[in-house]
């Protein structure tokens, strides 16, 4: 699969989408999810052309891995979520439902959260 340079995530990134910025830096931006799934659900994305979380592992600089996750760090200290808990939802591909083919992860908080998954 290759990249889309149309999706809606790139299209934020060039600024061509608005987006309520609530944190950014040289490897990520933050927003808040236009469809909240919890009183905190803040999308963080990585600047960089990446499709999934397995082509950002695979093909992802040392420095933006590092620079990514010390951002979605500070986010939930921002957003107030780190001392009562949050969770941290990262979909790969169709099975996962990974609407948008640009990586991305969710941060949702602020209530005490269900189980993710039903059991087997």
């Amino acid at each position: 699969m290759t990249y889309d340079d149309n999706n809606v995530f790139a299209r934020i990134l060039r600024g061509e989408i608005p987006c309520t910025k609530l944190y950014e830096d040289d490897y990520a931006l933050a927003f808040p999810d236009l469809r909240p799934q919890a009183p905190t659900h803040i999308l963080v994305i990585p600047k960089g052309r990446y499709i999934s979380a397995a082509d950002f592992g695979a093909t992802a600089s040392p420095e933006e891995i590092t620079g990514f996750y010390r951002a979605v760090s500070h986010v939930a200290r921002l957003c107030g979520v780190e001392a009562s808990g949050y969770r941290l939802i990262c979909n790969v591909g169709p099975d996962s439902h990974q609407e948008v083919p640009h990586f991305h992860v969710h941060i949702l908080g602020g209530r005490k959260l269900g189980r993710l998954l039903d059991p087997v």
